[in-house]
């Protein structure tokens, strides 16, 4: 069987300090342990998935257009992975183990082949990092849940706004879903 590691949403728009939704400073601080969990699962010949927030300004059918100003637009740098993400992804995008795709919810599982993809590779393990830890890594991890998946969140590699939000998610994770923490 394998393992797969999902870096979720790690965006300039969720991290850059001058991103339309930033997490901020907390997001930034967790770059280099997820390219570091990155090299460690490419090199063991597991999957990188990158499942990657996108939208379209004023979508009327989007229930985040309400919420949240614009954000992750297509085309634009606020999409683009942040920091050192972003050149250890073009390294790697020719790997058939690394993929990155496009979500338009909360959950990477959500209207994606993403289940699908993970079967057909035979994964039993989901490791999950990236922004933000209570709302897209959460939606994540509570599909995976419901899917059967044993799940691993690395505490050091997640991030969202405040502090509150990161007890309460990492708190979910262990007491209620039954995860990891690593």
């Amino acid at each position: 069987m394998a393992k797969a590691l999902l870096i979720i949403d790690y965006t300039n728009d969720f991290v850059a300090a001058t991103g339309a939704l930033t997490a901020g400073k907390p997001a930034q601080l967790i770059e280099q342990r997820i390219v570091a969990l990155a090299d460690q699962f490419a090199e063991a010949g597991d999957f990188v998935y990158l499942p990657t927030d996108v939208h379209t300004p004023g979508d009327p059918y989007h229930p985040e257009t309400k919420l949240y100003p614009p954000h992750n637009v297509r085309g634009t740098w606020g999409r683009e992975l942040y920091g050192a993400l972003a050149p250890w992804y073009t390294a790697h995008q020719t790997d058939a183990k690394v993929t990155l795709f496009d979500k338009t919810r909360y959950s990477s599982f959500a209207g994606t082949p993403l289940d699908l993809w993970l079967r057909e590779r035979q994964v039993d393990e989901l490791h999950l990092v990236g922004v933000c830890t209570d709302i897209c890594v959460l939606h994540t991890a509570v599909d995976a849940y419901n899917l059967n998946y044993p799940l691993t969140i690395h505490q050091d590699a997640v991030a969202t706004f405040t502090p509150g939000g990161q007890e309460w998610a990492l708190n979910h994770f262990k007491t209620v879903l039954n995860a990891t923490l690593a």
